[in-house]
């Protein structure tokens, strides 16, 4: 009866990154894309009531408190949004999604704001979701750019979401 004997393997060498040894940071996800995450994962315990109890309220203050906390412009939007967005879609319930002002129906995200300097953009941005009813032929847009408002985009932003919940 033979053995099998066991030919004991080199150690492989750790070879660094062609990121690290270009002297360069890796690509990797950015603070601001990581202080997402971490919020995801908190709302999703919360919403799963693995955390904090909530509710229509309790996303009420949530949104408002996110919106307080955003740098001066970005505030001055996101106020506005949030009021167009109660007064033209009440039946949508605020919410923070990914540390962001959200606003969904039947749990599921509609629509949501995101600040300029959340990730050192140059203008804020209202995006819907894919469960808003925008569906336009076989392309359509679901994000829009903000930098300031006035009547006219209030006008078209109460138009779309009439169109998102319709």
């Amino acid at each position: 009866m033979t053995t099998a004997r066991k030919v004991p393997r080199k150690a492989a060498k750790s070879r660094p990154s062609a990121a690290k040894s270009a002297g360069k940071k890796s690509a990797g996800f950015s603070p601001a894309e990581q202080e997402a995450m971490k919020e995801r994962l908190r709302e999703m315990k919360s919403e799963s009531g693995r955390g904090p109890p909530g509710g229509a309220e309790d996303g009420e203050r949530e949104v408002l408190a996110k919106i307080a906390a955003f740098a001066p412009p970005d505030r001055a939007l996101a106020e506005r949004i949030h009021r167009l967005i109660r007064d033209t879609a009440p039946q949508l319930v605020p919410r923070t999604w990914y540390g962001m002002p959200a606003y969904a129906r039947d749990g599921q995200v509609v629509c949501f704001f995101q600040n300029a300097s959340k990730f050192k953009t140059r203008y804020a941005t209202l995006g819907f979701s894919d469960k808003a009813r925008l569906d336009e032929g076989r392309m359509w847009p679901t994000t829009y750019a903000l930098r300031e408002m006035t009547g006219a985009e209030e006008a078209r932003i109460a138009a779309l979401l009439k169109r998102a919940v319709g």
